[in-house]
């Protein structure tokens, strides 16, 4: 069964990479949060409300080429 994903997560600092592994299993996918919010250092500060998009993966893994 897949995994639901939420819609949106309050972070009290941590970074980006560590959510996108706990929420996606893959840290690499970090991107996808730091796009989705405007958030250009993946290293939190603070309390952050994040919204948390489908990770849209390549079939080979990854994000596809644009």
């Amino acid at each position: 069964m897949p995994r639901t994903l939420p819609k949106q997560v309050i972070q009290a600092g941590g970074n980006l990479f560590a959510l996108a592994a706990r929420l996606y299993g893959d840290a690499t996918l970090a991107n996808i949060i730091a796009r989705s919010n405007g958030v250009s250092d993946p290293f939190l500060q603070g309390v952050v409300t994040l919204v948390i998009p489908a990770p849209n993966q390549a079939p080979s893994g990854g994000m596809p080429m644009s």
